[in-house]
């Protein structure tokens, strides 16, 4: 997968996003060239990572289940940690200790070690320059990405963490009530 452009880093929604598809979610771009494509990280759904994927249970990280990746396809991506960086079966890395990993596969036929994993059910896809107009019309803050995000154990807190964590007034969109009717 190709990393040029803001792959590898997150796409936050403003607060004047109000599509309910994307409303105060945080996506980890996979790709971003002539077009965009990435998966919601903070949408964990109900159904345990069990019941898809019996055999992969033991490296799902926590919570356990299948994530809403975006309004996209019906395909399933799977991201995982490993300690191995080069390409094998069923493993594809895409920066750092990211990659995409083939879940049709067993766990020991799998060529790398696998630390921990996530499961996205669909996709968040832009065509050619359209993420570039909802970033200049306010729509999204492209932020760098860390580590642990992808896997984090309280994804629906993750929206603040990550605005939080910045610098200057940009952290203080994290206090940003979900309905100004309530302030």
């Amino acid at each position: 997968m190709a990393t040029d452009g803001f792959g590898g880093r997150l796409l936050v929604a403003s607060p004047s996003l109000r599509d309910p598809n994307f409303e105060r979610t945080v996506i980890l771009l996979l790709e971003h060239g002539e077009g965009a494509l990435g998966v919601v990280l903070n949408r964990p759904s109900d159904t345990a990572i069990d019941e898809p994927l019996p055999h992969w249970r033991l490296q799902a990280a926590e919570p356990s289940v299948v994530f809403v990746g975006g309004p996209v396809g019906e395909a399933a991506i799977c991201l995982a940690h490993s300690s191995r960086s080069e390409p094998a079966d069923g493993w594809q890395q895409l920066f750092g200790d990211l990659g995409t990993l083939d879940v049709a596969r067993d766990p020991d036929d799998v060529g790398v070690p696998i630390d921990g994993l996530r499961v996205f059910a669909g996709y968040a896809g832009w065509g050619a320059g359209q993420l570039e107009e909802e970033i200049a019309a306010g729509a999204w803050f492209v932020l760098d990405a860390e580590p642990e995000d992808a896997f984090s154990p309280d994804p629906t807190g993750l929206w603040r963490r990550v605005l939080r964590r910045q610098r200057g007034m940009l952290s203080t969109v994290a206090n940003f009530p979900a309905d100004l009717s309530v302030n």
